[in-house]
């Protein structure tokens, strides 16, 4: 065995991701999630045997935990000791496949449009032998209906034709002995399992097996979606990939002056248009800046309450002052900094912030409404 064909990208300081593909697509399958992906994480992507760029043949695949294995021997050509793991189909069962016999490589797993178990095996087996004796070219007008609930994505399909007999058929073999659901319960790590509602290849009662059997998984059904459910529907899929996976550093400070609801409102509006923007604020204001030791929660935001009257930033001021009360400072104390700020700022821009904070204050004091 050797190790697959992969592409690395993201920072090289990032957490590593490792995403698996399905049965007939190349690496390619995960381009929509990949630019969000590899802001965060350091991503491999890789080939299955006999797909886009790994080596034609079975490379001595016979059974999941063999793809595993070359998994594995991936992962160690990248130096990844340990890994969080995302798979479509048959890339979403070697994740399983991993967490289960190798627990200690797995941080976390994504299952994609993926199952315990893919069918009977004699179907896999008879299909491994159709692919033998033909290719695969007669399996792509069928493949074009299960993979899209939308517009068919011709590139996917030209991966599927291109592929490798052996390797394919070596993949089959691999399903057809497939079976974890007596072992669900051994994966430890946080999963995610993924369903699009409109996949008859692996339908929505497969990840429900998958989340009930997996202890404390989450289960997402996405609309409108079919078995490649991220080309289909890329933006709640990503969405659900980013919730799942380890959040930016500065996400827990960002909540703990904030507040959880603040933080929550603003990834909810997050937009594909927006998403850096936050992934910037969170990782260089609340990861770096307001974690540094040389100034305590206090002081910084004594700080930043001076800087907003200074800006004219009145809606941020707010949401400061909300911020002030949690680091501590008491309603006398954020009346001193407003207070300095008419010498140095201005009496109306002063002014105006006594108004702000005088508003912010009311409402969050005891026994005001909704307290």
């Amino acid at each position: 065995m050797t190790a697959l064909h992969h592409r690395i990208d993201g920072p090289e300081q990032g957490e590593p991701l490792v995403l698996g593909p399905s049965l007939g697509t190349s690496l390619r399958v995960w381009e929509p999630q990949l630019p969000a992906l590899a802001r965060r994480f350091r991503v491999v992507r890789f080939d299955l045997p006999g797909h886009g760029g790994s080596a034609p043949g079975a490379c001595g695949v016979r059974t999941m935990e063999d793809l595993a294995g070359l998994v594995l021997e991936t992962a160690d050509a990248c130096g990844l000791t340990s890994f969080h793991y995302a798979g479509i189909s048959i890339g979403g069962a070697l994740g399983a496949t991993l967490a289960v016999w190798h627990p200690g490589r797995v941080r976390s797993l994504a299952m994609v449009c993926s199952s315990a178990r893919f069918g009977e095996p004699r179907a896999w087996r008879e299909r491994a032998g159709a692919v033998r004796a033909a290719g695969t070219g007669p399996l792509v007008e069928a493949a074009a209906r299960r993979w899209f609930a939308g517009p068919v994505r011709q590139p996917l399909l030209d991966d599927l034709a291109a592929a490798d007999p052996a390797g394919y058929a070596a993949c089959c073999d691999a399903l057809a002995g497939y079976d974890l659901r007596g072992s669900l319960a051994r994966i430890a790590v946080p999963t995610l399992v993924l369903a699009g509602r409109e996949d008859a290849a692996t339908p929505p009662a497969h990840a429900r097996l998958l989340a009930d059997g997996i202890p404390g998984a989450t289960l997402v059904e996405v609309p409108g979606a079919a078995h490649l459910a991220g080309v289909d529907r890329p933006e709640p899929v990503t969405a659900a990939l980013l919730a799942h996976l380890p959040a930016p550093e500065g996400t827990a400070v960002r909540r703990e002056v904030l507040g959880d609801d603040h933080v929550d409102r603003a990834i909810a509006r997050t937009t594909a248009f927006t998403r850096d923007f936050q992934d910037l604020i969170t990782r260089y204001a609340w990861g770096e800046i307001w974690t540094r030791p040389g100034l305590d929660r206090r002081t910084r935001s004594c700080v930043t309450l001076t800087a907003l009257v200074a800006r004219g930033h009145l809606e941020e001021l707010a949401m400061h002052v909300r911020a002030a009360l949690r680091n501590g400072l008491s309603p006398d104390e954020i009346g001193e900094v407003l207070l300095q700020t008419a010498v140095y700022c201005g009496v109306p821009a002063a002014n105006a912030a006594f108004a702000v904070a005088q508003r912010v204050l009311d409402e969050t004091a005891p026994g005001a409404a909704g307290e």
